[in-house]
């Protein structure tokens, strides 16, 4: 029977753990929706996707770090501590996985349009051996 609480306790506890932002993945978004954005527009609605996506990434490696750190105690000293991580990936990752998703779309839109903005700027030197 401690075998099973054991086991379900570890389970409950990296279910619950905030992922890093570096694992989440981007979400699709079309882009289309920026078609009828001139190089000017594109650029600043990448500055503010850069900016929220900057602000989440510090606000969730946080949290993921928090977790872990609580994780390492809990397993260590209270197990029943682990209930009580703050955990999983709610609203703002979400969130940052549109975002990410966002400035790809702006970065395809920019390519498409012959946009030279620095984020797209390195991405074309790369592939063109720049």
């Amino acid at each position: 029977m401690k075998k099973i609480i054991g086991v379900f306790v570890c389970v409950l506890a990296v279910g619950a753990c905030a992922t890093q932002p570096d694992k989440i993945a981007s979400a699709y978004v079309s882009p289309l929706q920026y078609k009828d954005y001139d190089c000017d527009q594109i650029s600043m609605e990448l500055a503010r996707v850069n900016s929220r996506v900057n602000a989440l990434h510090t606000s969730l490696k946080k949290t993921a770090d928090d977790d872990a750190g609580q994780m390492a105690v809990g397993l260590i000293l209270l197990w029943p501590t682990l209930f009580f991580l703050e955990g999983s990936d709610g609203p703002e990752a979400q969130e940052y996985a549109r975002l990410k998703g966002e400035k790809d779309a702006l970065d395809v839109a920019a390519v498409q349009k012959k946009c030279m903005i620095n984020s797209v700027q390195q991405t074309t030197e790369g592939v063109n051996g720049g």
